[in-house]
């Protein structure tokens, strides 16, 4: 049966089990990616690194676009889920599951057209630019499979079966783990066959992921064209912004990439087994973002605005506390690493400093990896977007260009840095901000006025903060988001749901 299991019980135990177990389901894809890495460095050829760093970087953006449409079909499934509305959550999942594998496509069509141009932006040339070209041609066009897996996982996250969604993705990095070897030394592929295997990879996260969503937990309808196009405005209202905020952060990955290219490519060998690391090593505070989402979801859509703010606080002392531990780490075993990948000269220079100085920022990070996601579920998808590009952009390129400058290359990492603890502190005090507003107006539209009265009254629907028109407000709540699409109908159905105090209406078959 499902039910809104997060608006009751301990919250920090609510977080310490969606975010664990997501966990090691994000670090095993992530894994795939340093086991390619490893790989590929037993090989010899320290250009294969750079390689697979420079061709990191736009399959980073590539699949940046399927985390932002899970992270808008989790919320909005999440937040029918709260409001005790399965059939919504049923028909919502399926028409953000069309959304999101049409876009996909259309993404890898346009990425794969432009591979060399995109290569060539970030910095790649001459033979290392030819092996990351391999790697991608191969991988870009899985990108539908790996987006719909993305977003089948969301929806088990959504209704709060954080293991199977984990399981999914463990089993993807299972299926690398044999396949890399296999492709990359017995068939003597190289730098294609690592390609290959996280192509087979995903599409193992894909089947179990859709087993769960449509047998397990039968959250299945039938495609109806005229509630499809009767949700694209509500899904696009989060979808995009989600997006928008998910792509900034590769955006900005690119800009450090670039800079880092201009040093030379055993430095980019060097921050390409960081950026697989990176992910590894806080895979749980990415994980953060996903598990937190649906915890703040169901309890806006049951109105729990204490729970909300304690959601956020409980989620950033846990963000601090593990980074402050697997910062210690990375410390510890920073000459192990360095011997593991055969880095040598730059690239092993560049590693060591990170792991000595600048691993234990990735504290902001994290803040605002917790803030963009209350947004994304308190129905302020725009001011994720917000944060994500402005740090991609006014939090990145200044301190990365002026940190080159005085800097050199570790200049460039200090200066990425710098730009993540100023928009992280910013965006969480946002955070509570708006979560205080919301509560305190919600109070006040529900103190006598029904949904109709409002109307009549010219008031802003429940949930809403601010005096602001509808095209601004890209979601505030099922309610809301509802009302911006004209559909009253629909917007009744919801209320009545959340008025429910049994749960006979998430019985479903």
């Amino acid at each position: 049966m499902t039910s809104a299991k997060f608006v009751e019980g301990s919250i920090f135990r609510h977080i310490w089990v969606m975010s664990s177990t997501a966990a090691i389901g994000i670090s095993a894809i992530f894994l795939v990616d340093l086991l390619d890495i490893f790989f590929l460095s037993l090989l010899g050829e320290q250009e294969l690194a750079a390689a697979v760093g420079y061709a990191g970087t736009i399959s980073f953006f590539t699949t940046s676009i399927g985390i932002g449409l899970s992270i808008a079909l989790g919320a909005l499934v999440s937040k029918a889920i709260g409001a005790k509305d399965v059939a919504l959550a049923k028909r919502l999942l399926l028409n953000c599951a069309i959304v999101s594998f049409a876009i996909s496509v259309l993404v890898a069509l346009l990425v794969g057209l432009f591979i060399p141009e995109l290569l060539a932006l970030v910095g790649a040339s001459g033979h290392t630019a030819e092996l990351a070209q391999g790697y991608l041609y191969i991988l870009i066009p899985s990108l539908p499979l790996i987006c719909l897996a993305m977003a089948l996982g969301g929806a088990l996250r959504a209704v709060g079966d954080a293991k199977l969604s984990m399981m999914s993705t463990l089993a993807g990095g299972g299926v690398n783990a044999v396949l890399d070897p296999i492709f990359i030394f017995l068939f003597a592929m190289g730098i294609e066959g690592a390609a290959l295997a996280s192509v087979l990879a995903r599409l193992t996260v894909l089947i179990i992921s859709a087993h769960g969503v449509m047998v397990k937990h039968k959250l299945t309808s039938d495609i109806n064209l005229t509630t499809l196009r009767a949700d694209l405005p509500t899904i696009f209202a989060i979808a995009l912004p989600a997006m928008m905020t998910n792509v900034a952060t590769p955006i900005g990955n690119a800009v450090v990439t670039r800079a880092i290219a201009d040093y030379g490519d055993s430095y980019v060998a060097g921050w390409a087994v960081l950026g697989r690391l990176i992910p590894v090593t806080f895979g749980m505070v990415f994980a953060l973002s996903g598990a937190i989402g649906p915890i703040v979801g169901q309890n806006f859509g049951a109105q729990s605005f204490d729970r909300v703010r304690d959601s956020l606080t409980k989620a950033i002392q846990f963000c601090i506390c593990y980074v402050l531990v697997m910062s210690l780490v990375l410390f510890l075993i920073k000459d192990f690493i360095i011997s593991a990948f055969d880095m040598q000269g730059d690239g092993a220079a560049l590693i060591l400093f990170y792991c000595q100085y600048m691993a234990i920022f990735f504290i902001f990070a994290g803040i605002l990896f917790v803030a963009n996601a209350s947004f994304n579920n308190l129905g302020k998808a725009k001011y994720s977007t917000l944060f994500n590009v402005g740090k991609a952009t006014l939090g990145t390129i200044p301190f990365v260009y002026f940190g080159a400058q005085y800097g050199g290359v570790f200049g460039v990492l200090i200066g990425q840095a710098i730009g993540s603890v100023l928009f992280g502190i910013v965006g969480l005090w946002v955070a509570y901000k708006l979560v205080d507003n919301i509560e305190k107006n919600t109070t006040i539209n529900d103190a006598s006025l029904s949904l109709t009265q409002r109307a009549a009254l010219n008031t802003e629907p429940e949930f809403e903060t601010a005096p602001m028109s509808s095209a601004e407000l890209p979601l505030s709540s099922s309610c809301a988001q509802l009302a911006q699409l004209n559909e009253p109908q629909l917007c009744e159905q919801i209320s009545e749901a959340a008025d429910e105090d049994t749960e006979t209406s998430i019985k479903k078959a």
